[in-house]
């Protein structure tokens, strides 16, 4: 409750700054700024609904004004970086002495409001448009009765929250369209609780694989819940889960081991690389799943040949790819460390606002190949 109050508040102040940035600031007449305040006290309230959609009660009888409340976060998340734009133009432009700097502001004003609902509605309709994306990866040491095997990963479906069952199942029947031999989720499936939002999940269990389906926790599991409450409810859908462990695979006359561990940021308990690996084969091909992609470098050194990860969304929304790109060292799609392989899936869902730009959503299947 303490998190709504908190939320609450901070919006408050953000939505008296647009009032005053917007409606003040650029000389709007008093019926125009009454109205401009009743609109912004209506606005405030879905947000506030969305904060606690999912941890502290379930979002399911509220989930339109938690999708509205989340869209509008993005919103405002454009708004402020135009405000910050448009103070520096116009500290520009009094250093200059500009002498129509109100009209500047009005002009400047309506062009960001307009931006930024434009580039929303355009981040809403890319977020909705679920894709496949099929790369192929390449492996001296992969058995080659497991050459081709397609490994469909499926990651940060971030349903519970502005997003439920339906969006799963969307999901699901395009990974089973896919066909894949394996099907990996490494982590962040949902936001919140089991108690709340368990069921929004539960399509997973449609899911159809030959070889397996095999699933970690992400951070977001492990927000609400510990992770292995949300592990031990996957277990029921069907799915292999890995808690610093790892399962052999047989294709064919050929073998390899499906590897993964809690979440880089987890401490009950603790991704542990040695533990996931102890009792191996000598010289086993292992494919690791890892939510974090800053989880690559402990594996590397422990002579994981595939490392399989989520966690970046791509950035989401522009320009958030620069600052996960530099704290991630990736942020999306294939790279090295040392002599192991990696793949950054943007996953399919999106954390707060169903909003994507700059950063479509994807499952990705990879083909491995030997040679």
């Amino acid at each position: 409750m303490f998190q709504i109050l908190l939320v609450g508040a901070l919006l408050g102040l953000v939505h008296w700054l647009l009032y005053r940035r917007l409606g003040v600031a650029t000389g709007l007449g008093r019926a125009a700024r009454r109205a401009l305040a009743v609109l912004l006290v209506i606005l405030w309230i879905p947000p506030v609904v969305a904060v606690g959609a999912g941890n502290v009660y379930s979002p399911e009888p509220v989930r339109p004004i938690v999708w509205w409340g989340e869209v509008w976060f993005a919103v405002i998340f454009y708004l402020l970086i135009g405000l910050l734009v448009l103070g520096v133009v116009l500290a520009v432009a009094r250093l200059l002495r500009f002498q129509h700097r109100r009209g500047l502001t009005q002009v400047a004003s309506a062009v960001l409001v307009v931006a930024s609902l434009g580039t929303v509605a355009y981040g809403v309709t890319e977020a909705s448009d679920l894709r496949v994306v099929e790369t192929e990866l390449s492996f001296a040491d992969l058995p080659r009765s497991v050459d081709g095997l397609r490994v469909a990963v499926v990651a940060d479906i971030h349903v519970g929250a502005a997003r439920g069952a339906g969006f799963t199942q969307r999901v699901v029947e395009l990974v089973n369209a896919q066909q894949p031999d394996v099907i990996v989720l490494p982590g962040d499936l949902l936001d919140g609780a089991v108690a709340h939002v368990g069921p929004d999940i539960d399509p997973l269990a449609g899911l159809r694989a030959k070889y397996g389906k095999f699933v970690v926790a992400g951070n977001h599991e492990g927000y609400v819940d510990r992770p292995d409450n949300w592990l031990d409810y996957y277990d029921t859908l069907g799915l292999t889960t890995l808690r610093n462990s790892h399962v052999p695979l047989t294709v064919g006359d050929g073998a390899i081991d499906i590897a993964g561990v809690y979440d880089f940021d987890a401490t009950d308990p603790a991704p542990d690389v040695d533990a996931a690996l102890a009792g191996q084969q000598p010289g086993r091909f292992t494919v690791l799943i890892a939510h974090q992609p800053l989880q690559g470098t402990g594996a590397s050194e422990r002579g994981v040949d595939l490392q399989l990860s989520g966690h970046t969304h791509g950035g989401q929304m522009w320009p958030l790819m620069y600052p996960v790109g530099w704290i991630n060292g990736t942020v999306a799609g294939a790279s090295r460390i040392g002599d192991m392989q990696m793949y950054t899936t943007r996953g399919v869902g999106a954390w707060g606002p169903p909003v994507r730009v700059g950063a479509p959503p994807d499952i990705t299947v990879v083909t491995l190949r030997a040679g």
